[in-house]
């Protein structure tokens, strides 16, 4: 996280997140950092799907074909979420934690995506654990993810 805070701050970057499967856990560990508030905007827990749809914007349409586990729910997410908080880069976290499969996913499928410029990344994840230990892997993947997306640019 500290390294993605120092890339961001370096840019001059501002990030916010739109997360259901983490439920806030990637903007609570970052905002344990010193400094965040110079990059962190904020972030949106869309758990239910009508929160996605009703305060984010996702499309009905793409719940009812792809489901709130999908990546073209990820990204809608991300680009929504982008522009209600007004940052530079927005993430979010859509999957199934458990105890059961979702919308024929299995326990562990995740989906996240960033929203950067004009475009938008989208990441697929099939992770094992818990519950919390397949949030914390799903935050861990996308911090990276971040980093390596900044250092390309």
């Amino acid at each position: 996280m500290e390294e993605l805070l120092r890339l961001l701050q370096v840019e001059n970057l501002t990030i916010g997140s739109c997360e259901s499967l983490t439920a806030g856990l990637f903007t609570a560990r970052f905002a344990e950092l010193s400094g965040v508030s110079e990059v962190l905007r904020g972030g949106i827990v869309t758990y239910q799907s009508e929160v996605k749809t009703d305060l984010v914007g996702v499309d009905e349409r793409i719940v009812a074909k792809h489901g709130v586990v999908s990546e073209q729910c990820a990204r809608a997410m991300a680009v929504n979420a982008r522009k209600l908080l007004g940052c530079d880069i927005c993430v979010s976290f859509t999957g199934n934690a458990g105890p059961s499969v979702m919308e024929g996913k299995p326990v562990g499928c995740v989906y996240c995506a960033v929203a950067f410029e004009n475009e938008v990344f989208g990441y697929h994840l099939q992770l094992s654990g818990s519950r919390n230990e397949i949030r914390l892997e799903a935050v861990n993947c996308m911090v990276q993810k971040l980093i390596k997306l900044l250092k390309n640019m």
